[in-house]
């Protein structure tokens, strides 16, 4: 029975023999089973790792994991938020002073600007004219001026009445010496005129007049015309009278055209000689008619000798009323005119304050009739 025995066990420990070879060539049936273990022993402090995720490839733009640490993750960069632009209001339009029907005087502090006497009620407006004694606009609507020996310059500036804070710049800045010529479109017109009047400025309108270039510069539907008839033309200056009151005369908005041709200038200066307005020349115009047909008619005119501001630097500027200054000195009087760019009335307002110590007297337009010439 020994023998079997012994047989036995040995058949068995072969057989252990066998599978532990097995496992160590072939691995565990169990292996990659999910297996769990159980640390018993003690854990030290550790910190905790975790595995950042996976970047998706460029191209995808895919969006990123959500972390899972609690430690703040910076916020994405924010575009600049750019502030709104400082937008300058426009100034408060001054009190309407004149009304729709005019029956009595109307004042703008002392200086007047509308006068039933001195209006024709028509059904575009009031038209100027000559009082029924004798009074003319020229004289009721200029300021008052001392008399003076000394030399006499004007400055006529246009372009007034289009921007509200350009005239009320204008209006502001420039000296009561300073005439100011309006353009006749803007409907609020009337009342930049009465605050120009109530700080003692004197006061022209802008007639629109065909240039060389028209239609290229076109003054609008109301210009007048060379070539037109005498009622075309006349009736569209009469469009123009009527867009406010308080006005000593007119003065030409471009016109280098309709002012070279007699024939068609001819009657508007008549038509304006009857009705008491002085015509202002700004001068921008070598060959025109206006000296002639002011000297037949005997229509008050006043002529520019110097556009100032041609060239609009300080510098140039300067130069030019210096000019003024010079031939003011030769004829007694000088007239000159600019528009109203921002340069041009700074030098101006500077310029005027020195002018008395200079020995000159800046004057409105109306004072120096027959300048020029």
């Amino acid at each position: 029975m020994a023998h079997p025995l012994a047989l036995a066990y040995f058949a068995l420990f072969a057989g252990l023999l066998l599978v532990i070879a097995g496992v160590a060539i072939f691995g565990r049936g169990s292996d990659g089973n999910p297996v769990a273990r159980i640390d018993l022993g003690p854990r030290p402090h550790r910190v905790a790792h975790v595995t950042p995720p996976v970047q998706a490839p460029p191209q995808e733009q895919q969006p990123e994991a959500a972390p899972t640490e609690t430690t703040p993750t910076p916020a994405p960069p924010q575009a600049a938020v750019q502030a709104p632009p400082q937008t300058t209001p426009e100034p408060a339009l001054p009190p309407a002073l004149v009304p729709g029907t005019i029956s009595k005087p109307v004042f703008a502090g002392r200086a007047l600007v509308a006068d039933p006497a001195l209006i024709e009620q028509t059904d575009n407006g009031p038209l100027p004219r000559i009082a029924d004694d004798g009074r003319t606009p020229m004289i009721a609507y200029a300021p008052p001026v001392k008399t003076d020996s000394r030399p006499r310059i004007a400055i006529v500036i246009s372009g007034l009445g289009i921007s509200a804070k350009e005239t009320a710049s204008a209006i502001a800045e420039l000296p009561a010496g300073v005439t100011l010529a309006f353009a006749p479109y803007d409907e609020d017109v009337q009342r930049w005129v009465g605050q120009a009047r109530a700080t003692g400025h004197e006061v022209l309108l802008e007639v629109p007049m065909e240039p060389y270039d028209f239609p290229d510069s076109d003054p609008g539907p109301h210009t007048l015309r060379s070539g037109a008839s005498e009622d075309s033309n006349i009736r569209k200056l009469t469009w123009s009278l009527t867009r406010f009151t308080g006005y000593a005369g007119i003065t030409n908005l471009l016109g280098s055209r309709f002012l070279a041709d007699e024939d068609a200038l001819s009657p508007v200066m008549t038509f304006l000689q009857r009705r008491g307005l002085l015509f202002f020349d700004q001068g921008s115009t070598t060959h025109s008619a206006a000296p002639g047909i002011a000297h037949q008619t005997g229509a008050p005119y006043v002529q520019s000798l110097s556009t100032i501001d041609t060239i609009q630097t300080g510098m140039e500027i300067d130069r030019r009323l210096s000019d003024l200054e010079s031939r003011a000195r030769l004829t007694g009087a000088a007239a000159g005119s600019g528009f109203l760019y921002p340069v041009t009335i700074e030098r101006v307002a500077d310029w005027a304050k020195g002018l008395q110590g200079r020995g000159f007297v800046l004057v409105p337009a109306s004072a120096i009739i027959g300048a020029g010439k």
